[in-house]
């Protein structure tokens, strides 16, 4: 199946948003990933905390980044890696947050991006348990893997969307979506101008 997307994960400092300490990436063409990416990230003042039980998930602490680029630094890279991509991730809300918030906190212009969680489409595929990304990545044929790591994380993310697709016949996110009525997010101005536009303001609800 032509299943194309780049998913995502981030790890956070703390319970800031705009906390990012690192970030995975996965370039998925045909259902398959064919490139990634992972970057340790300097998390930008006031938002640079390192919260003892984030570093506890997480394992990455204050002297791991002291040498890592910002996200403004990176922020290149990523619209590079992830071109005009569709994004996943699993509780998306989360991740499409922190680069919102961490890109608005360096005033710079939030990339614009239609998104679908993998959580979402876990829930609608899957008859587990538990919906946690380690349970759903299993039921999706991925297993151990290193959780919180972020590209990790990202790759399991990916193997879940590309067989769910495989699995509901999608030959695209937005055709996946549509089979397991869920919802289509949109990141910055101008996806959520355009999603409004196509689907009116209850689309971004």
């Amino acid at each position: 199946m032509p299943v194309d997307f780049t998913a995502i994960d981030f790890e956070t400092a703390n319970s800031s948003g705009a906390s990012a300490c690192s970030v995975g990436l996965v370039k998925v063409r045909d259902g398959r990933v064919v490139d990634r990416a992972y970057w340790l990230l300097q998390p930008p003042f006031p938002h640079d905390e390192f919260n003892e039980w984030n570093v506890r998930i997480h394992g990455i602490t204050r002297s791991m980044i002291l040498d890592a680029p910002t996200w403004a630094e990176q922020l290149p890279a990523f619209r590079e890696f992830a071109e005009e991509d569709w994004l996943v991730a699993h509780n998306a809300g989360f991740d499409m947050g922190v680069i919102a918030k961490t890109t608005e906190v360096f005033a710079l212009e939030v990339p614009n991006h239609s998104y679908v969680c993998s959580l979402q489409v876990a829930r609608k595929t899957y008859h587990l348990e538990s919906y946690r990304l380690p349970v759903a990545a299993m039921a999706a044929g991925f297993e151990d893997f290193a959780h919180h790591n972020a590209l990790d994380d990202a790759l399991a993310c990916a193997a879940i969307v590309s067989h769910a697709a495989k699995r509901h016949g999608a030959v695209d996110l937005a055709g996946l979506a549509k089979v397991t009525a869920v919802r289509v997010g949109a990141l910055g101005p101008v996806a959520r101008r355009e999603q409004a536009a196509a689907h009116g303001p209850m689309a971004l609800q």
